[in-house]
């Protein structure tokens, strides 16, 4: 009898790797489908939650003029401003000289944002932001954001961004600072210039 005498081939191997494969490729495309599904459960998780500070979009309300009454004095809280970019996003991304500022709360602010395009290709961004602490999200309203709208810059460009807003009267009283984050993101789908 030989050192290496042949076993039979009755096909079991075969069928064991088959079926390994197809168990493998399934757990890809489940894999795969969960990650598209990421984004719109995370989003409905917050939505239902209120974690994480996602603000709302554009305020559409009327900003309330009415002066503190007899007695009240007018709130002051800390605002202050972060900015970052996603991994592969090559914009140089700052927040306003004054990294943080005292506002009135109900009165309306402006204030606005750098982005510099030190590449040598046009890019298409989008800044996403959020409000710390998430509850105070509600109370941070917009009116006016370059977060509405995607960003565009040439090779070398820069630019302002300008941001409007103001802090509801209704922000809870043991809310002192709020921190506006922006996330600037490359938005890969533009057509090629």
């Amino acid at each position: 009898m030989s050192e290496h005498s042949e076993q039979p081939d009755n096909g079991t191997p075969t069928r064991s790797h088959a079926a390994t494969v197809r168990k493998l490729l399934f757990v890809v495309v489940a894999m795969f489908g969960f990650g598209f599904a990421l984004v719109p459960l995370y989003d409905l998780f917050c939505d239902i939650t209120g974690i994480n500070g996602k603000t709302n979009g554009r305020y559409e309300g009327e900003i309330s003029s009415a002066e503190p009454g007899e007695g009240e004095s007018r709130r002051i809280v800390r605002v202050q401003f972060t900015t970052s970019n996603n991994a592969n996003m090559p914009w140089i991304f700052n927040p306003p000289e004054n990294k943080q500022m005292d506002v009135v709360v109900g009165e309306p602010v402006q204030v606005d944002f750098f982005a510099r395009n030190p590449t040598d290709r046009f890019i298409v961004a989008q800044a996403i932001p959020s409000v710390a602490p998430s509850k105070g999200a509600d109370y941070f309203h917009k009116t006016e954001c370059f977060c509405f709208q995607r960003q565009e810059l040439e090779a070398g460009a820069d630019t302002l961004m300008g941001l409007r807003f103001f802090i509801d009267r209704d922000l809870p009283e043991d809310i002192k600072t709020l921190t506006l984050s922006y996330t600037m993101f490359e938005v890969q789908d533009h057509a090629s210039r």
